[in-house]
């Protein structure tokens, strides 16, 4: 079992939407220092978090963030980018933009700490990925987080014996500025950034936020035109 009391934890994309309210969660359950990183160090609100500036694709400020935060036990990465590039109309730039924020900026970041987290003595990470992690609805955006997905369940491999846990996080429209515009039942920040700590406290592989999630999962087992019915014959 992870305990929060008492952990140090870095939250990248810690200044708002669901990063800014797992900073809060982190500190209501005692954990003993959060780093919230952004671009622009700033923005970051939280009156007991520690600002760090960070550009997950930049190796050189991923490297400056790790020589900064030597005590952390619980790396959360949760900065991400949505393109939505289109894959045979879209610059094929945009479609590499949002993988290098999606899939090699968590990379990254998750191989600059985890030396970090074993001088601690061990720890966890958890993974923001999405419930089109499972559904090619949006392009390039659901591809980079079907890869990220791929890479946790490897690097979870990986870590365990190293005596690092890893839960990935899928959730589906969250109640943010950044879905502002969309009309669709939407699970707020706080919610989502709870389950996401039961889950790390918990040691559990996968969070599974909404139901949307959970009825997604479950239909990967199915024939695709489950979850693609413009598929199914008419």
């Amino acid at each position: 079992m992870t305990a929060i009391e008492g952990s140090v934890a870095l939250v990248t994309g810690g200044s708002r939407g669901i990063g800014r309210a797992l900073v809060e969660a982190l500190y209501e359950r005692g954990a003993e220092k959060v780093y919230a990183t952004a671009r622009d160090p700033r923005t970051v609100t939280h009156p007991d978090a520690v600002p760090l500036a960070l550009e997950v694709t930049d190796p050189a400020s991923v490297t400056a963030a790790a020589e900064r935060a030597r005590d952390v036990t619980l790396l959360i990465n949760n900065a991400g980018a949505s393109v939505n590039a289109n894959f045979l109309d879209s610059p094929v730039e945009d479609v590499r933009r949002e993988f290098e924020t999606n899939f090699y900026g968590p990379l990254l970041v998750t191989r600059a700490f985890v030396p970090v987290i074993e001088r601690n003595g061990g720890g966890h990470i958890l993974n923001l990925h999405s419930v089109l992690s499972w559904i090619g609805l949006a392009g390039s955006y659901s591809a980079s987080k079907a890869a990220f997905w791929s890479q946790t369940n490897s690097l979870r491999l990986d870590l365990k014996p190293r005596g690092i846990e890893v839960t990935g996080l899928h959730v589906g429209y969250v109640d943010t500025d950044l879905t502002a515009a969309v009309d669709a039942p939407k699970s707020t920040a706080e919610s989502v950034a709870a389950q996401a700590l039961d889950g790390v406290a918990s040691d559990a592989y996968e969070v599974l936020a909404d139901d949307i999630s959970r009825q997604v999962k479950a239909g990967l087992a199915a024939d695709p035109a489950a979850l693609y019915p413009q598929l199914a014959v008419a």
